[in-house]
């Protein structure tokens, strides 16, 4: 009995709909879906309506000046909410979690390489010259220490980063 009501209101639904919509200031869609669910909720409740087609025009009617109500009252905003760039609090938490895995991963390679890339890193900004004074080292040779360093960081990442995406 639903599926025959259905396709036989459904080519009115729609023309009624196309009809309302543009004076109603809302979209045909959106007028034939809630016609739809106002149907589906009176077949639940009082059972189909005696004169299908007529309950039909009157409830794309109804739900038409429901939504001319509505647009009515909606305002603008006067100028553009602001969309400043600052991340949400999920993109907080996982460049968190990215960064943890970072230090953790930093602290376990071996030799000078943790002390040289945590000084890298530091939020302090330090010069060559400064980290090579804190190591101990040349600051000529900083260079191959770091390449070597980041070498090891990048051969540990791999299978984590690999593992992740395998996963997804």
């Amino acid at each position: 009995m639903t599926h025959e009501l259905v396709a036989d209101l459904h080519p009115l639904l729609t023309a009624e709909a196309l009809a309302e919509a543009h004076a109603s200031g809302g979209e045909p869609d959106d007028l034939e879906q809630a016609v739809w669910l106002r149907l589906l909720e009176r077949l639940e409740s009082d059972g189909p309506p005696p004169d299908p087609h007529g309950w039909l025009r009157k409830a794309v009617r109804a739900e038409a000046r429901r939504t001319r109500r509505t647009t009515r009252l909606e305002r603008p905003y006067g100028a553009e909410p602001v969309d400043d760039d600052r991340p949400g609090p999920e993109q907080l938490a996982l460049r968190a979690a990215r960064h943890r895995a970072l230090r953790d991963a930093v602290r376990r390679l071996p030799g000078r390489c943790p002390r040289l890339l945590e000084a890298l890193l530091s939020p302090q900004d330090l010069t060559y010259r400064e980290i090579a004074g804190e190591l101990g080292i040349s600051q000529g040779g900083l260079g191959p220490e770091r390449s070597r360093c980041l070498g090891c960081l990048r051969r540990l990442l791999t299978p984590e980063v690999a593992s992740r995406e395998a996963r997804g």
